[in-house]
């Protein structure tokens, strides 16, 4: 299992739209993917999922990823979230 600790950096937060496009991102892999915040741990590739998290711009997410893809999912997913979700900018 490989894990990223991220700041949520876009102005809207993961709302509807961000969180459409990290499970568009996430779902191209095939390894188990999961998104944290707090106590808070939801499936990385379900939108619904993600926007129970409520994850405001300058809160903090964890990105958890297992299985035979789990470092390319990874990365492919923190620049998701690095780049604002294509928000900023």
């Amino acid at each position: 299992m490989v894990r990223i600790e991220l700041l949520i950096n876009n102005k809207l937060g993961l709302h509807a739209r961000a969180a459409g496009k990290f499970v568009k991102v996430a779902s191209r892999f095939a390894s188990e993917i999961w998104l944290r915040k707090g106590e808070n741990r939801v499936n990385g590739k379900s939108i619904m999922g993600i926007l129970t998290l409520a994850a405001a711009k300058g809160e903090t997410v964890f990105i958890e990823v297992e299985g035979p893809d789990e470092e390319k999912a990874l990365n492919a997913l923190k620049d998701v979230v690095l780049s604002g979700f294509g928000e900023n900018g």
